[in-house]
């Protein structure tokens, strides 16, 4: 799977998450390790989400915060979460589909060449749809398109990026374990 589509898949994955969250799921609260806000919600998640979902037009074309940052204090969710994430979704897909990619993601916390940049952004969205959705009892699994490409794009990394606190410890297969609960345990994040 090319680093494209695995994005795509992994954007599609959060998507599918975020259109099953109800306002009662949206109010809910989240772990306080997802994020920095104190006290966050699941609205905050997702609110983060389509902050970055905003963002991949500019990330793809090489631009960064730095050059100005048009969505930090803008309310991106309004009074119809769902919709909004979505609309954003569609926005950002649709760039990526254009095809007109940087040689070079500008992060936050550094530049990465577009490969390993678009393996960044899958990262984020496919663990937090799996976490989400296990955190509420949303229905979903990944598709083993989506399970391929995260072990071919993301797990090789996964030690590396444990270093900097993106994954926790591996956790030991149970016997018999499917692709997806093996690609879980591989980044930590399996729970029985």
């Amino acid at each position: 799977m090319i680093p494209e589509q695995l994005f795509l898949a992994s954007d599609a994955a959060l998507r599918d998450v975020v259109d099953q969250l109800t306002a009662r799921h949206l109010s809910a609260p989240a772990p306080q390790e997802w994020t920095q806000i104190p006290d966050p919600t699941i609205r905050d998640i997702v609110s983060r989400h389509a902050y970055d979902e905003a963002w991949i037009p500019g990330v793809i074309a090489g631009r960064s915060a730095a050059d100005g940052d048009p969505f930090v204090d803008a309310d991106l969710l309004g009074d119809d979460p769902v919709a909004a994430y979505d609309a954003l979704n569609d926005e950002a897909g649709a760039a990526v589909r254009a095809g007109a990619t940087a040689d070079t993601f500008r992060f936050t916390y550094g530049d990465y060449p577009a490969a390993e940049g678009f393996a960044h952004l899958s990262t984020y969205r496919a663990f937090q749809a799996w976490l989400i959705a296990k955190l509420l009892g949303i229905p979903f699994r990944f598709s083993p398109e989506l399970i391929a490409g995260l072990n071919e794009h993301v797990v090789s990394h996964a030690d590396e990026w444990r270093e900097f606190g993106v994954f926790p410890p591996a956790v030991d297969p149970p016997e018999g374990a499917d692709d997806e609960t093996r690609l879980l345990c591989a980044v930590g994040f399996w729970q029985p």
